[in-house]
C-alpha cells in the first residue's frame, strides 16, 4: 500500500462500489492523512447512498403490501398548481414496475429543480406507464379548483398506456371503479405519489416557463403563477392574461 501515491489510491478507489472491498479496506488502515480524508468521503457516500436506498425502501412499503394483496398495476396519482394564480392545475399517474430503483425519490417540493428534473428522466426511463392531465385556468374558472383537480387527476388516470388495478391517490378519492387508498402526505410516503408528483410538478414547470416567454412581464419563469410580489406588481401594471384564474383573489377583485 504504501508503494502507492496518495493520487494513485484516489484514481483506484473511484470505482470501489463495496465498502467491505478489500483494497478499500487496507486504504483505511493507511496512516497518510490525505489517503484517510479520501476515505472519510467516500464513507460518506457510502452512507449517503445507504441512507437514500433505506429511505426509497420505505417509500416502497405501501406497494409492497398492495402486491401481496394480488394487485400487478399501481398507480400513484398526485397533482401540482391549485395555488397559483395564473396557469393550468397538472396531475399525473405513474405505475412504477415491481424492481424499479429511484434513489433519491422524495416529495417533489422537498427536491431541487436539478434533481426533479434526474429523477424525471429516471422515472420516464423505469415506469411502466405515465399518464398526464392538464386543466387550464379557463375551466378552472368554470368548475372550481377543487373539481378541477380530481378532472386533472381522473384524465392523468385515463390517459395511461396501461390500466391500474389500484390506486394510490394524494390526500383525494376519486370516483373510479378502481379500489383505491387516499393518503395524506402521499407524495412523502409513497413511492408511486412522489414520482407522480415529480412528473406533474416538472411538467407543469415547463409550461410555465413557456408562458413566460409569452408574457415575460409576470416572471412566471420564476414564480409558477404563485402570487409573488414580481407577479402581482405584474398585475397591476399590465392587467390579466388568458392564463390568469379570473375567480382567483386579487384577480376577480381587478376585473
Amino acid at each position: 500500500m504504501e508503494h502507492l501515491s496518495i493520487k494513485e489510491i484516489q484514481k483506484a478507489l473511484e470505482t470501489i462500489e463495496d465498502p467491505k472491498d478489500p483494497f478499500f479496506l487496507q486504504c483505511a488502515e493507511d496512516s497518510r492523512k490525505g489517503v484517510q480524508q479520501i476515505v472519510q468521503r467516500i464513507n460518506r457516500a457510502f452512507k449517503k447512498k445507504k441512507d437514500e436506498m433505506d429511505h426509497f425502501h420505505s417509500m416502497f412499503s405501501y406497494e409492497r403490501d398492495i402486491y401481496l394483496q394480488g394487485f400487478e398495476a399501481i398507480a400513484g396519482v398526485d397533482e401540482v398548481g391549485r395555488g397559483p394564480l395564473a396557469g393550468p392545475v397538472v396531475a399525473a399517474a405513474v405505475i412504477l414496475p415491481k424492481d424499479c430503483m429511484l434513489i433519491g425519490i422524495n416529495d417533489s417540493k422537498k427536491l431541487s429543480e436539478a434533481k426533479r428534473q434526474e429523477l424525471f428522466d429516471a422515472i420516464s426511463e423505469q415506469a411502466t406507464a405515465i399518464g398526464i392531465g392538464v386543466i387550464h385556468a379557463d375551466e378552472i374558472d368554470k368548475v372550481n379548483i377543487y373539481q378541477a383537480t380530481k378532472k386533472a387527476m381522473l384524465d392523468a388516470i385515463h390517459n395511461l398506456k396501461k390500466l391500474p388495478d389500484y390506486l394510490l391517490i394524494d390526500a383525494m378519492e376519486l370516483s373510479v371503479p378502481v379500489p383505491q387508498e387516499s393518503i395524506i402526505k402521499g407524495d412523502a410516503k409513497s413511492a408511486s405519489i412522489a414520482a407522480a408528483s415529480i412528473i406533474a410538478k416538472v411538467t407543469r414547470d415547463r409550461m410555465m416557463k413557456e408562458y413566460d416567454g409569452q408574457y415575460p412581464q409576470y416572471g412566471f419563469a420564476r414564480n409558477m403563477g404563485y402570487g409573488t410580489k414580481e407577479h402581482l406588481d405584474g398585475l397591476q401594471i399590465y392587467g390579466q392574461t388568458p392564463i390568469h384564474r379570473k375567480s382567483f383573489a386579487p384577480i376577480k377583485d381587478m376585473i
